[in-house]
């Protein structure tokens, strides 16, 4: 039985038994901050009407209402209606992803000689792993700056967690701004060496999830090169052209335009499942992608300071999710945008490094901005 609902924040509480302490230590070894173990959700809200609503439990965003040009809103994330029916469902709609996100072959890497195995979902390590950080409950706070609504979380991930060493604090926080803008910062540090690769997996349908399925979407992504990969989603380790394939969005593309071709690499993914290599330095703050829904006029930009951005076509999505509103998710009703390291870097040695040190501090920031097109 949950708890009543309750606006700014929501909380759902749930009949789960775990505890853990109220206390947090600067020590990564010690006790772990401040977890109960309850679905909370937080609504947060601009000026404009754009709102969201996000769940401590991975880290979810349950709901993105978006206007588009008359101004009417729509809700253009997938998902649930409530926070606990996550536990069954897709595990990664709206979750925030880590240690690392995407694969790593047969879930294996090194570090200084010493050779690490992490727990695998089938033949690969995928994004952390069953027990990934959008399996757990974060510690979350609610705060406002200058206007600026701002949901906090915190994670202390354990030396050893799904196979990956060192304790690893992680921060993420979301805000909207006033510009219509969902931005989320993340940080971290370790007590010993390890690998890193965090990101958001927002399933999107720009005209309003369960709204059929997304081929009529303009895509454009700033990327003159993308990661082919394996049969098993294993990048080559080449960064090939996109020109002349049906990997180029340099220019504004439907979605659905190309994906039918015969192809390689469209085979391989059943349609598109890439990393595109972006056009910037890393660590840059700059746009990845616009997207473009023609019958709303909702337009969203991505920025990222990520060197590259997975494009994933929902070719995974088969109709047994069941959404909000009792809306079914069909095949390729929505896309993904996640900004993030290369697939396999740590036995990639031409990918940039995912490694993290003790006394470094990982950092990115994404932007998903919106705004609507003229017709």
């Amino acid at each position: 039985m949950y708890l009543p609902l309750m606006i700014r924040p929501l909380f759902l509480a749930a009949m789960i038994t775990l505890s853990c302490s109220t206390r947090t230590s600067d020590s990564m070894t010690t006790t772990v901050p401040e977890v109960d173990r309850l679905f909370h959700v937080y609504e947060l809200q601009n000026k404009n009407g754009l709102r969201m609503k996000v769940t401590n439990f991975g880290g979810r965003i349950m709901e993105l209402w978006v206007p588009d040009r008359e101004g009417k809103l729509a809700d253009i994330v997938l998902g649930y209606d409530s926070a606990a029916q996550y536990i069954n469902g897709n595990p990664y709609l709206g979750a925030l992803i880590g240690r690392f996100a995407n694969r790593i072959t047969r879930g294996r890497f090194s570090i200084d000689d010493q050779e690490y195995q992490l727990n695998i979902d089938t033949a690969h390590a995928l994004h952390g792993g069953p027990g990934g950080f959008h399996n757990v409950f974060w510690r979350s706070e609610l705060t406002e700056l200058q206007g600026t609504q701002k949901l906090e979380l915190y994670y202390l991930s354990r030396d050893g967690e799904e196979g990956y060493p060192g304790n690893l604090k992680v921060t993420v926080t979301y805000s909207i701004t006033d510009e219509n803008e969902l931005v989320v910062n993340y940080e971290a540090t370790t007590d010993q060496t390890t690998i890193i690769n965090l990101t958001q997996h927002c399933f999107f349908h720009l005209a309003g999830a369960g709204s059929g399925n997304v081929s009529g979407h303009q895509l454009q992504l700033m990327a003159d090169r993308y990661c082919p990969v394996d049969d098993g989603l294993i990048p080559t380790g080449v960064m090939a052209t996109v020109a002349g394939t049906p990997f180029d969005f340099t220019q504004p593309h439907a979605i659905g335009e190309r994906i039918g071709e015969v192809d390689p690499q469209l085979r391989a993914g059943r349609g598109y499942d890439h990393t595109f290599v972006l056009n910037k330095p890393v660590n840059d703050l700059g746009l990845a992608a616009v997207v473009t829904e023609p019958g709303s006029g909702r337009v969203m930009e991505v920025w990222t300071t990520e060197p590259g951005l997975q494009f994933y076509s929902g070719n995974f999505l088969d109709g047994s999710d069941i959404g909000k509103g009792g809306r079914v998710y069909v095949h390729r009703s929505a896309f993904c945008l996640e900004a993030q390291h290369f697939p396999d870097s740590p036995n990639q040695p031409g990918f940039p490094t995912t490694e993290l040190k003790p006394g470094e501090t990982y950092r990115q920031k994404t932007i998903y901005r919106f705004s609507v097109a003229t017709p």
